[in-house]
């Protein structure tokens, strides 16, 4: 079996830290390097459920694209539910490791894995990175779809392609416009307008879009937007990163068991229709 140091070192060759934006807080939170690893657990989110879910499995490494501590802390005290994720953590000799913004940059990282969830074809990033001669790493991808979808099927199947959340998908746009062309970023998106507006797209998916950036938006252009929840738009990452490692491991003659999360750790439990409406809805609520 391999060391813990051996897999952070492979998972840093995939998603280099250093690619990592300023802010960001990825890597090692806790794990002794020289402890051996035979399970692996991926998830969105280092939240207790997710913990008990790697104590119950017996897995020796967690592996999240959210960070536990993005902001500076001063206690891990066991009675903080940040805290007591540390102490379970710890007590089962389980390592948790981080990979965020790196993996967004990544080729292939979470934007590919959003876009083959939804079977479109990669064309480029739409940030690409200036780092990389090739042209393939970046935030979020500009795609195309195999064949020209209406705004209300392509959400359609967003929402049937996607894991499954009380949101659904939203849409802002006309339902019976064309589209062929589309942007996609995992995460929270709406810092991107102007890369998406540039690429000349005919939609953007995305998640966490706020009212402000959303209309203006909608004003520049007639760009439909769709937005999923977070949760559900990162979450093809971890199949991939699984992927990615099961790969490594066979390479290696590792014979990690590498495992992801079924666990929805999205926040929201519950969506309630609006009665009233002033506009044809897009279709049943989900």
């Amino acid at each position: 079996m391999p060391r813990l140091s051996e897999v952070i070192a492979a998972l840093d060759a995939l998603w280099p830290p250093e690619r990592a934006e300023s802010w960001d807080a990825v890597g090692t939170v806790c794990g002794d390097p020289d402890q051996e690893v035979s399970r692996v657990l991926f998830a969105v989110d280092p939240v207790q459920d997710i913990v008990d879910e790697a104590v119950k499995l017996g897995a020796d490494l967690l592996v999240t694209h959210h960070p536990l501590y993005l902001r500076g802390t001063t206690t891990v005290a066991a009675d903080t539910f940040k805290g007591r994720v540390v102490h379970t953590l710890i007590k089962h000799d389980i390592a948790l490791h981080v990979a965020h913004t790196n993996a967004d940059r990544a080729d292939p990282g979470v934007s590919d894995a959003l876009a083959g969830a939804l079977d479109l074809r990669v064309v480029r990033p739409l940030v690409p990175d200036p780092t990389d001669p090739a042209g393939r790493r970046g935030l979020g991808r500009v795609c195309e779809l195999d064949h020209p979808l209406t705004v209300r099927e392509f959400a359609a199947r967003a929402a049937e392609r996607l894991p499954a959340t009380a949101q659904g998908i939203r849409v802002a746009g006309d339902p019976e416009a064309l589209v062929r062309t589309v942007a996609v970023s995992g995460g929270s998106g709406d810092s991107l307008f102007d890369d998406v507006r540039a690429a000349g797209v005919d939609a953007f998916l995305t998640a966490d879009l706020r009212h402000h950036p959303a209309s203006e938006a909608r004003a520049h252009s007639p760009l439909a937007l769709l937005d999923a929840a977070h949760w559900a738009t990162e979450w093809p990452w971890c199949e991939l990163a699984a992927a990615q490692l099961d790969e490594i491991s066979d390479r290696n003659g590792w014979g990690l068991r590498v495992h992801v999360s079924a666990a929805v750790t999205d926040p929201w439990t519950a969506h309630a229709a609006s009665t009233t409406t002033t506009s044809e809805a897009l279709g049943a609520p989900n």
